[in-house]
């Protein structure tokens, strides 16, 4: 018997043992911060958090001042003669009237003609040009020469095709036969013009010119003096990190496309271009 008990004690050790060692090897494997299933759960967590911001990234992309920014290549373009045109037929549309709004301090009258310029380029028939603190509309008449600068430097020979006049100015001897119309805009031509507008349409009202019923938004857009003549804008290139255009034309962006670009100091064509790509694709439902 005393036989017996040595063997089924030393049986009970063997598994004791064993049992042990597998708890140990669980913890191991299992438990730890460097555990298999640390790491695993770590994986998981890194998997989790990629798959959340692929979800998100449409919902940023709702934004209106969101864009995803290409890398630059600089201001110039090779070969620009031919890619114009092939870049104007990609697009399934083009915009008709681009504003280029700038919240930036620094203002580079060079960047802003290069974008004028790329803009007649395409063929978009009204550029508009604003900051709040009206800068470049002080000094359009240094705008206007950077941009004539610019024609020659990026257009080369090709520069007779493409030419531009200022909206709203008396003094237009320095181009002719324009295909581009410019609009240099400040803070004055926003609110303040809705009011001037709401002012002529009181006194036509009072010199029985008019009756208030007869006010609709065709009126008041041809009472607007800062975009008389100009369609409402398609698009908005917003410059600098401010998200606000910083009263652009209230009244004609109400179904206006909206694009964010960190700065236009030294902005690309390949940006522009983008942006251009980006309305082209996206789908307006004008309100619906």
């Amino acid at each position: 018997m005393s036989v017996a008990y040595e063997l089924l004690w030393r049986l009970l050790h063997v598994l004791f043992s064993v049992q042990r060692a597998l708890v140990a090897w669980s913890r191991g494997w299992f438990g730890g911060q460097g555990s298999w299933l640390s790491r695993w759960r770590q994986r998981a967590a890194t998997a989790a958090a990629a798959a959340s911001r692929a979800f998100l990234a449409p919902a940023a992309a709702a934004n209106p001042f969101a864009f995803h920014k290409p890398a630059a290549v600089g201001r110039k373009v090779v070969g620009a003669g031919g890619r114009w045109r092939r870049d104007a037929k990609s697009l399934q549309k083009l915009p008709g009237h681009v504003g280029l709004v700038v919240t930036e301090e620094e203002q580079s009258y060079a960047d802003v003609a290069s974008l004028v310029v790329w803009c007649m380029a395409v063929g978009i028939s009204y550029v508009s040009v604003y900051d709040h603190e009206g800068i470049f509309k002080r000094n359009n008449s240094r705008l206007m020469d950077e941009i004539l600068k610019q024609q020659q430097e990026l257009l080369n020979l090709d520069c007779s095709k493409y030419t531009v006049k200022f909206a709203n100015q008396e003094k237009t001897d320095q181009v002719l036969n324009c295909q581009s119309v410019l609009n240099v805009l400040s803070s004055e031509d926003g609110k303040t013009d809705i009011v001037k507008a709401a002012q002529k349409f009181c006194n036509l009202v009072a010199q029985k010119q008019k009756k208030c019923t007869d006010l609709d938004m065709n009126i008041l857009e041809n009472l607007l003096s800062s975009t008389n003549g100009f369609p409402d804008p398609d698009l908005i290139l917003k410059f600098g990190p401010v998200d606000s255009i910083l009263g652009f034309l209230p009244w004609q962006v109400r179904l206006t496309e909206i694009v964010s670009l960190p700065s236009h100091v030294n902005v690309s064509y390949d940006e522009f271009f983008s942006a251009l790509c980006y309305y082209a694709s996206c789908d307006q439902r004008v309100g619906k």
